[in-house]
Protein backbone atom coordinates (compact mmCIF):
# COMPACT_ATOMS: atom_id res chain seq x y z
CA UNK A 1 0.00 0.00 0.00
CA UNK A 2 1.03 3.54 -1.15
CA UNK A 3 2.19 6.34 1.43
CA UNK A 4 -1.14 8.63 1.78
CA UNK A 5 -1.66 10.54 -0.63
CA UNK A 6 -3.30 13.99 0.49
CA UNK A 7 -5.05 14.96 -2.16
CA UNK A 8 -7.19 11.49 -1.89
CA UNK A 9 -7.41 11.39 2.15
CA UNK A 10 -10.11 11.85 4.22
CA UNK A 11 -9.65 12.14 7.92
CA UNK A 12 -12.53 10.64 9.59
CA UNK A 13 -13.11 11.48 13.39
CA UNK A 14 -15.61 8.72 14.80
CA UNK A 15 -17.62 9.66 18.60
CA UNK A 16 -15.10 11.31 20.73
CA UNK A 17 -17.93 12.51 22.83
CA UNK A 18 -18.79 14.26 26.18
CA UNK A 19 -20.16 11.15 28.37
CA UNK A 20 -18.32 8.38 26.39
CA UNK A 21 -14.11 9.99 27.10
CA UNK A 22 -13.97 9.69 30.72
CA UNK A 23 -14.43 5.90 30.79
CA UNK A 24 -11.28 5.68 27.84
CA UNK A 25 -8.10 4.37 28.58
CA UNK A 26 -5.50 6.94 27.80
CA UNK A 27 -8.36 8.86 26.43
CA UNK A 28 -6.47 11.77 27.04
CA UNK A 29 -3.65 11.24 24.18
CA UNK A 30 -6.20 10.00 21.75
CA UNK A 31 -8.13 13.03 21.96
CA UNK A 32 -4.85 14.97 22.00
CA UNK A 33 -3.31 13.16 18.48
CA UNK A 34 -7.24 13.46 17.04
CA UNK A 35 -6.65 17.50 17.57
CA UNK A 36 -3.42 17.20 15.83
CA UNK A 37 -4.59 15.34 12.97
CA UNK A 38 -7.37 18.08 12.68
CA UNK A 39 -5.17 20.76 12.61
CA UNK A 40 -3.06 19.01 10.04
CA UNK A 41 -5.98 18.17 7.79
CA UNK A 42 -6.99 21.77 7.92
CA UNK A 43 -3.81 23.41 7.61
CA UNK A 44 -3.37 20.88 4.84
CA UNK A 45 -6.48 21.14 2.96
CA UNK A 46 -7.40 17.72 3.63
CA UNK A 47 -11.08 16.86 4.08
CA UNK A 48 -12.88 16.25 7.49
CA UNK A 49 -15.55 14.08 8.65
CA UNK A 50 -17.07 13.45 11.95
CA UNK A 51 -19.80 11.28 13.61
CA UNK A 52 -21.56 11.42 16.90
CA UNK A 53 -23.04 8.21 18.26
CA UNK A 54 -26.62 8.56 19.73
CA UNK A 55 -25.97 11.98 20.35
CA UNK A 56 -28.89 12.49 22.98
CA UNK A 57 -27.18 9.50 25.03
CA UNK A 58 -23.48 10.16 24.65
CA UNK A 59 -23.51 14.28 24.52
CA UNK A 60 -21.54 16.13 21.63
CA UNK A 61 -17.79 15.79 21.05
CA UNK A 62 -15.50 17.12 23.47
CA UNK A 63 -14.86 20.34 23.09
CA UNK A 64 -11.28 19.96 22.68
CA UNK A 65 -12.05 19.37 19.30
CA UNK A 66 -13.46 21.54 16.66
CA UNK A 67 -16.08 19.59 14.72
CA UNK A 68 -17.55 21.11 11.11
CA UNK A 69 -21.61 20.75 11.73
CA UNK A 70 -21.80 20.69 8.14
CA UNK A 71 -19.18 17.56 8.48
CA UNK A 72 -20.99 15.62 11.15
CA UNK A 73 -22.88 12.63 10.79
CA UNK A 74 -25.52 11.63 13.65
CA UNK A 75 -25.59 8.08 13.76
CA UNK A 76 -27.26 5.28 15.39
CA UNK A 77 -25.69 2.26 13.92
CA UNK A 78 -22.34 1.47 14.98
CA UNK A 79 -20.49 1.18 11.78
CA UNK A 80 -20.69 4.76 10.19
CA UNK A 81 -21.52 3.28 7.12
CA UNK A 82 -24.91 1.93 7.38
CA UNK A 83 -26.20 5.42 7.83
CA UNK A 84 -28.10 6.83 5.15
CA UNK A 85 -25.81 8.93 2.64
CA UNK A 86 -22.48 8.12 4.83
CA UNK A 87 -20.24 6.33 2.15
CA UNK A 88 -21.90 9.10 -1.06
CA UNK A 89 -19.32 11.41 1.56
CA UNK A 90 -16.30 9.24 0.89
CA UNK A 91 -15.16 9.34 -2.69
CA UNK A 92 -14.57 6.06 -4.03
CA UNK A 93 -10.97 6.62 -4.47
CA UNK A 94 -10.59 8.17 -0.89
CA UNK A 95 -7.99 7.00 1.59
CA UNK A 96 -9.78 7.13 4.69
CA UNK A 97 -7.64 7.84 7.75
CA UNK A 98 -9.70 6.97 10.56
CA UNK A 99 -9.25 8.13 14.25
CA UNK A 100 -12.13 7.83 17.20
CA UNK A 101 -13.56 5.90 19.79
CA UNK A 102 -14.44 3.28 20.89
CA UNK A 103 -11.98 0.73 19.01
CA UNK A 104 -13.31 -2.05 19.03
CA UNK A 105 -17.41 -0.96 18.60
CA UNK A 106 -18.00 1.77 16.22
CA UNK A 107 -13.95 2.29 15.25
CA UNK A 108 -14.15 -1.21 13.93
CA UNK A 109 -17.62 -1.69 12.72
CA UNK A 110 -16.86 1.53 10.77
CA UNK A 111 -13.62 0.52 9.72
CA UNK A 112 -15.10 -3.31 8.56
CA UNK A 113 -17.61 -1.50 6.33
CA UNK A 114 -15.01 0.91 4.65
CA UNK A 115 -13.15 -2.04 3.71
CA UNK A 116 -15.93 -3.93 2.30
CA UNK A 117 -17.60 -0.68 0.63
CA UNK A 118 -14.13 -0.71 -0.45
CA UNK A 119 -12.54 2.47 0.78
CA UNK A 120 -8.77 2.48 1.61
CA UNK A 121 -8.55 3.13 5.18
CA UNK A 122 -5.95 3.70 7.34
CA UNK A 123 -6.16 3.42 11.52
CA UNK A 124 -4.39 5.59 14.14
CA UNK A 125 -3.20 3.42 16.64
CA UNK A 126 -2.07 6.69 18.56
CA UNK A 127 -5.73 8.44 18.03
CA UNK A 128 -8.29 6.08 18.94
CA UNK A 129 -9.05 4.20 22.35
CA UNK A 130 -11.89 1.60 24.62
CA UNK A 131 -12.66 1.11 27.78
CA UNK A 132 -9.76 -1.41 28.25
CA UNK A 133 -6.26 -1.18 26.63
CA UNK A 134 -7.23 -4.92 25.98
CA UNK A 135 -10.51 -4.35 23.60
CA UNK A 136 -8.09 -1.14 21.74
CA UNK A 137 -5.38 -3.72 20.86
CA UNK A 138 -7.75 -6.76 19.46
CA UNK A 139 -9.67 -4.06 17.30
CA UNK A 140 -6.33 -3.10 15.71
CA UNK A 141 -5.28 -6.67 15.03
CA UNK A 142 -8.65 -7.74 13.75
CA UNK A 143 -8.95 -4.14 11.50
CA UNK A 144 -5.13 -4.81 10.44
CA UNK A 145 -5.91 -8.46 9.46
CA UNK A 146 -9.13 -7.59 7.15
CA UNK A 147 -6.26 -5.17 5.34
CA UNK A 148 -6.84 -1.56 6.99
CA UNK A 149 -3.46 -0.52 7.54
CA UNK A 150 -2.34 0.62 11.07
CA UNK A 151 -0.30 4.27 11.31
CA UNK A 152 0.13 6.87 13.62
CA UNK A 153 -0.58 10.54 14.02
CA UNK A 154 3.41 11.45 13.28
CA UNK A 155 3.32 8.81 10.13
CA UNK A 156 -0.38 10.50 8.82
CA UNK A 157 1.32 14.12 8.69
CA UNK A 158 4.74 13.43 7.54
CA UNK A 159 2.92 11.42 4.17
CA UNK A 160 0.20 14.42 3.85
CA UNK A 161 3.67 16.55 3.84
CA UNK A 162 5.69 14.53 1.52
CA UNK A 163 8.63 16.85 1.97
CA UNK A 164 10.35 19.15 4.27
CA UNK A 165 10.00 21.89 1.22
CA UNK A 166 6.14 22.15 1.48
CA UNK A 167 5.31 25.19 2.48
CA UNK A 168 3.80 24.82 5.23
CA UNK A 169 5.84 22.33 6.56
CA UNK A 170 7.18 24.02 9.98
CA UNK A 171 3.48 24.79 10.67
CA UNK A 172 2.39 21.04 10.46
CA UNK A 173 5.65 20.20 12.87
CA UNK A 174 4.91 22.35 15.36
CA UNK A 175 1.61 20.20 15.34
CA UNK A 176 3.31 17.35 16.42
CA UNK A 177 5.91 18.24 18.75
Amino acid sequence: MPTIDPERALLLVIDFQARLMPAIHDGEAAVRNAGRLIEAATLLGVPRLFTEQNPKGLGPTVEALPVEKDRLVAKQSFDACREDGFLDRIPRDAQVVVAGCEAHVCVLQTVLGLIAAPRTTYVVADAIGSRAAESRQAALRRMERHSAEIVTTEMVVFEWLKTAEHPKFRQAVALIK
